[in-house]
C-alpha cells in the first residue's frame, strides 16, 4: 500500500528552491518568498502561469508587522494574478501544514501544480518580541513573562526524561548521562551543518564543547545549554507539487505517505516524554507508505532542542521508549550509520525560521533523493522521512518521500 495505491494518483515534488538561513539583513520577507518561489517554479520546468494554487506557511505571531502575507508570492510574476493563495499557520509546523494542504489540493483534483512556500523573518524583531511570539504556542505560557522562553518548556521535558530514563544511560564515553547524549546530538548536527551551504551556523564545535557548560556555552534552562537550542533565523524554502513529471532540472521525488496528528494543548493532558501525537503522525505516514522505519535511508527531524531529537528516535520506532540514547551511543544516527538523522545539520545548525522549517526539510530530502545534495549527499538515499512539529509535540507532521 502507498499513497498512489490509496488515492490513485502520484504526488511528485517536481521543483524546489531554498534561501540561505541566518540573519539576512539585506532581505525582506517579500524578497525571500519571491526568491524561492522563482527558483522552485524554474527548477520544475514550469512557468508561473502553470501554477494552480499557492500555500504559504508562516507563523509570524507578531514578529513582523505585516500579518497578511498570502499574496506576496504573486510579486514574482504577473502570470500569478488571480491564483488562489492561502497562508497556513500551525506554530513551528506551519511549513508542513502548507505542504500537506498543497498535497490535499492535488489529491482533490482542484489543482495539478501547487506552489508551497515556507518563510519567516525573525531577526528584525527584538529578543523579547520573538520570545513572546514563540510562547504563544504554549497553552500555559502564552502572554506571560518568561526568562527562558520556549527553551524552558523543553527543559522541563528533558528533566522529566532524565528522571524517568536517565539512570539507564550508561556506557563508555557517556558518563555524564543524558547531558552527554544531548551534547553528542548537538555536536553531530553542527558537524553535519558544515556540509550544508544554506546553514546558518558553519562551525564544528565538537563533543567536548557541546557537552560542557562554559562562558561561550552557558546553561539557558537546565539541563539545556546554548548548544542544545536552535537559533533565531530568517529564511525561506519552496517546492512545487505536481501530479506528473514536468521536465524539470532534476528528477522528481515521489510522496509515498503522509501523516498529521494533534495532541491536547494543556500540558496536564499529555505525558511529557511520550509525544503521543508525534508517534501517531509517524505511524500514519509509514502506514500509508507501506514501509517501516527500517526501510528509511535517512530522516530530517525537528530538533528545535536536542531533547526533541532524542525523543524522536523513540517516536519513530528506531528504539524502544526510554532507549533513544542507544541510537547515539551505537552510531546509528550519524552520517555513516544505519539511519542518518539531520544530515542537513537540522534546525540546530541549519537554523529555524519557524514557518520555513517544514518546507526546508522537504526540500533537503528531495535533494537527497534526486542526488543533488552536494556535500550533504548520502551514497544510497532512495527513501527518507521528514518530521516537523509545532509546540511541545502538539501539531505533528510526517512525510515519507522516495526517489522516482
Amino acid at each position: 500500500m502507498s499513497l498512489k495505491d490509496q488515492f490513485g494518483k502520484d504526488i511528485l515534488l517536481t521543483g524546489w528552491g531554498h534561501s540561505k538561513f541566518g540573519k539576512l539583513t539585506d532581505d525582506t520577507l517579500e524578497s525571500l518568498i519571491v526568491q524561492v518561489a522563482g527558483e522552485a517554479i524554474k527548477n520544475s520546468g514550469l512557468d508561473p502561469k502553470d501554477i494552480d494554487e499557492i500555500y504559504l506557511g508562516q507563523f509570524n505571531s507578531g514578529m513582523q508587522p505585516l500579518g497578511f502575507t498570502s499574496s506576496l508570492a504573486l510579486q514574482l510574476s504577473a502570470d500569478l494574478a488571480n491564483v488562489p493563495a492561502t497562508r497556513t499557520e500551525n506554530a513551528c509546523a506551519s511549513g508542513s501544514a502548507a505542504f500537506q494542504q498543497g498535497v490535499k489540493s492535488v489529491l482533490a483534483g482542484t489543482a495539478r501544480n501547487v506552489l508551497v512556500i515556507g518563510a519567516e523573518k525573525m531577526t528584525d524583531a527584538g529578543a523579547d518580541v520573538v520570545g513572546a511570539a514563540l510562547l504563544g504556542a504554549s497553552f500555559e505560557m502564552a502572554g506571560k513573562a518568561s526568562s527562558t522562553g520556549f527553551t524552558g518548556l523543553f527543559a522541563e521535558v528533558a528533566k522529566h526524561y532524565g528522571k524517568r530514563y536517565g539512570a539507564g544511560i550508561t556506557g563508555p564515553g557517556f558518563e555524564g548521562g543524558l547531558g552527554d547524549v544531548l551534547g553528542s546530538i548537538a555536536a553531530k548536527n553542527h558537524h553535519n551543518g558544515m556540509d550544508n551551504p544554506y546553514a546558518q551556523m558553519h562551525r564544528d564545535f565538537g563533543e567536548e564543547f557541546c557537552r560542557t557548560i562554559s562562558e561561550k556555552n552557558p546553561m539557558v534552562a537546565e539541563p539545556l545549554r546554548r548548544t542544545d537550542c536552535s537559533p533565531v533565523s530568517d529564511g525561506a524554502a519552496a517546492v512545487v507539487l505536481s501530479t506528473s513529471a514536468t521536465g524539470g532540472a532534476t528528477a522528481p521525488v515521489r510522496l509515498a505517505g503522509f501523516g498529521h496528528a494533534n495532541d491536547f494543548f494543556p500540558a496536564e493532558k499529555r505525558d511529557p516524554t511520550e509525544f503521543a501525537a508525534t508517534r501517531a503522525s509517524w505511524e500514519r505516514a509509514l502506514g500509508m507508505a507501506g514501509v517501516g522505519v527500517q526501510d528509511l535511508d535517512f530522516a530530517e527531524v525537528h530538533d528545535c532542542f536536542t531533547i526533541a531529537e532524542l525523543i524522536m528516535y523513540e517516536a519513530m520506532g528506531l528504539t524502544p521508549r526510554g532507549e533513544g540514547a542507544r541510537a547515539v551511543q551505537e552510531g546509528w544516527v550519524y552520517k555513516d550509520g544505519k539511519l542518518p538523522v539531520n544530515v542537513s545539520g537540522g534546525l540546530k545548525a541549519k537554523g529555524h525560521p519557524v514557518g520555513a522549517t517544514g518546507v526546508s526539510q522537504h526540500v533537503i530530502a528531495a535533494m537527497q533523493l534526486s542526488g543533488t545534495a552536494g556535500d550533504m549527499q548520502l551514497p544510497t538515499a532512495r527513501r527518507g522521512a521528514v518530521q516537523n512539529m509545532g509546540g511541545v509535540g502538539i501539531a505533528n507532521y510526517v512525510s515519507v518521500l522516495e526517489a522516482f
